[in-house]
């Protein structure tokens, strides 16, 4: 279970590669840097042959969790399988091998696919337009918000408010307050939901728009979507949704047909590319008719038989991306829609929504349900029982770990006591799921027999309880000759 730092396997002298002689003329460093940006001494960096470093980084790959090897239920994170097809088709030449500078003649291909991919977000939504430029959620939730701004000053008034439910996304308040816009937060029903009242108690004239995910981070649709949405609508305040949820609601439920006014979806969570570590990711942004004005440029258009970019509304937010968006993560979804299609979409809506309810209702006997009512996608379990033994959610994600399972979100929402949080989402088999269900039995039974055995873990991996509070707030990332080994620094 141990691996040696790359430097203590380094050996003096020791490649895995070298260069042929060159054949251009050389040229002495000190006629091409100044002295003081010049090293004084070698840099020890690590000599090693080729099977050598192959071994180690493989070694490192299988200590990790992930997708291909584990159960990975984070909730509202929607870590799933992807299809290894969808990659090789990105890895393509022809599609690898673009570059954006190239003039529109050339790429009518990727613009026709882009164009399509637009048209289809569109289908499965029911909005009108979409951009396809944000790279990821929060990237879509500001452009969302920057289209918001821009719809009422358009109208030439000044909101300066945004409500957000207390179950919603994590990233809501903070893209929010990043555009600008005040944040007043509304507590949700005793069902977990948008509480109406409460609603109705926050609306004034200064109110922007309302921001809510849906279904929320309960794991609960909100039924009252139709009527928030028309109250919203009478004092002319949009309603944004986050759709990073959109894996419960395929083929069951369109949005833009539910009254909602834009909304954000994270490709890399329901249409198929493997993310995590902080990328990579897409957050196309769906908007209604009357907003589409309003989307960033450039945007792709068919003029005939031919796609070409249009570049100017004098009403678009601008540019929120470099080129056009991650088209790696695009074109990974583009072929996951076309693979599926519309049955295909439906049942995986459906068994994400089916086997997060058969996971719940395997636990609610042993650890309470926040809101045992029927959920969507995920739920969330509370583990405030535990505190009479001294445990913690954390100590429980952390000994699911020896079980062979990654732990599920815990501490989120932060209205649940206790929270953990669990999306088994629709690729995990039933066996898996009894298999998970049976691991947080036994460690129920573990904390009332032998607490400590739960307080201590995980004991079966590389490395124990890491101080992640010390290495997020005081990172240290500078190069330290003092830290190689003796034997490599000489």
């Amino acid at each position: 279970m141990t691996e040696p730092l790359i430097f203590e396997r380094s050996v003096s002298g020791r490649r895995g590669y070298r260069l042929s002689p060159s054949d251009v003329p050389t040229c002495s460093i000190t006629q091409l840097l100044p002295q003081d940006q010049r090293r004084t001494e070698v840099l020890p960096l690590p000599e090693l042959s080729e099977l050598d470093v192959v071994r180690h980084f493989t070694r490192i790959s299988q200590l990790n969790f992930s997708v291909d090897t584990h159960c990975y239920p984070l909730g509202s994170c929607t870590m799933k399988y992807n299809p290894k097809l969808n990659d090789r088709v990105a890895a393509m030449p022809a599609f690898a091998w673009l570059h954006p500078f190239q003039p529109a003649d050339q790429l009518q291909g990727i613009l026709r696919l882009l164009y399509e991919l637009e048209q289809l977000l569109c289908a499965i939504t029911g909005m009108s337009a979409f951009t396809l430029q944000p790279a990821a959620g929060a990237q879509g939730e500001l452009t969302g918000l920057k289209i918001i701004a821009a719809y009422h000053r358009r109208k030439r008034r000044r909101r300066s408010i945004i409500l957000i439910p207390d179950s919603a996304h994590g990233t809501n308040p903070a893209s929010a307050a990043l555009a600008g816009f005040q944040v007043v937060q509304l507590k949700s029903g005793m069902d977990g939901l948008i509480d109406t009242q409460e609603l109705r108690a926050r609306l004034n004239s200064n109110v922007a728009a309302l921001m809510l995910t849906n279904p929320n981070t309960l794991g609960l649709f909100e039924r009252q979507i139709k009527s928030i949405c028309a109250l919203m609508h009478e004092r002319d305040a949009l309603v944004y949704m986050d759709g990073a949820n959109m894996n419960a609601l395929l083929g069951i439920a369109r949005p833009g047909e539910l009254g909602v006014d834009l909304l954000q979806l994270n490709l890399h969570k329901t249409f198929s590319t493997p993310h995590g570590g902080g990328g990579p990711g897409a957050g196309p942004v769906g908007v209604t008719r009357s907003l589409e004005r309003f989307l960033p440029l450039p945007r792709v258009r068919r003029v005939g038989k031919r796609w070409v970019w249009t570049e100017h509304s004098e009403a678009s937010i601008g540019r929120v991306h470099g080129f056009y968006g991650n088209i790696g993560v695009l074109i990974r979804a583009y072929i996951y829609i076309r693979t599926l299609g519309r049955e295909g979409l439906s049942r995986a809506g459906c068994h994400a929504v089916v086997n997060a309810n058969y996971l719940k209702k395997k636990l609610q006997d042993i650890f309470p349900v926040a809101f045992p009512q029927a959920c969507m996608h995920e739920f969330v379990l509370s583990l405030k029982s535990l505190k009479a033994q001294g445990l913690t959610a954390w100590d429980v994600a952390k000994r699911l770990l020896d079980y062979g399972f990654y732990a599920p979100t815990v501490y989120f929402p932060l209205i649940v006591d206790e929270a953990l949080m669990i999306e088994p989402t629709e690729t995990e088999s039933k066996e898996t799921l009894d298999e998970l269900a049976e691991a947080l039995r036994k460690i129920a039974c573990e904390a009332k027999e032998d607490p400590q055995l739960v307080s201590r873990a995980p004991h079966r991996m590389a490395v124990g309880r890491l101080d992640e509070v010390k290495a997020a707030r005081e990172p240290d990332l500078r190069w330290n000759p003092a830290s190689v080994p003796t034997a490599v620094a000489h």
